[in-house]
């Protein structure tokens, strides 16, 4: 028996800094977990269009890259058509979570979480802060708490 595989997308604000660090470290994760036939999608957005079309921040792809993690990712705006591509849209902040419950359209299978749903022990904060105005260290922690919430949601979804 197959079982259903699942579509996962993370959102940010830009989908620059956070949303393109997650599913890097989701894809990585579940890849090398030998679980990619139990995904159909992974991808990330933004809840706004500043940023369409850019590569990720350099910081996060550098912090992604320093932990062995590939990056490849363009910007792009999440659209009432994703809620019907995706199982899960996984947000970063209390911000995106409003946003993305506004946009979604009211018959759509999508279900809506911030990240730190999945911080099962409360490990870390429970918000995945944006490090665009900050130093390296909020990018390495946005790493590990990322890292972590998808190790996580790795045990509790499948």
């Amino acid at each position: 028996m197959t079982q259903k595989q699942i579509s996962v997308a993370f959102v940010c604000l830009g989908n620059i800094c956070r949303s393109p660090m997650a599913e890097a470290v989701f894809a990585h994760t579940v890849k090398a977990k030998g679980l990619e036939d139990r995904f159909s999608k992974i991808d990330s957005f933004g809840t706004g269009n500043w940023h369409k079309g850019e590569s990720p921040d350099p910081r996060s792809a550098a912090t992604c890259r320093s932990h062995g993690v590939p990056v490849n990712h363009r910007a792009q705006q999440i659209r009432a058509p994703q809620f019907d591509e995706f199982d899960y849209i996984i947000c970063m902040d209390e911000m995106n979570l409003r946003n993305l419950k506004r946009l979604k359209p009211s018959d759509s299978k999508a279900e809506i979480y911030l990240f730190g749903h999945w911080n099962t022990a409360g490990k870390f904060r429970e918000i995945v802060d944006d490090p665009y105005y900050g130093g390296d260290e909020g990018f390495e922690y946005n790493f590990k708490q990322v890292q972590y919430f998808s190790e996580q949601f790795l045990e509790m979804e499948l």
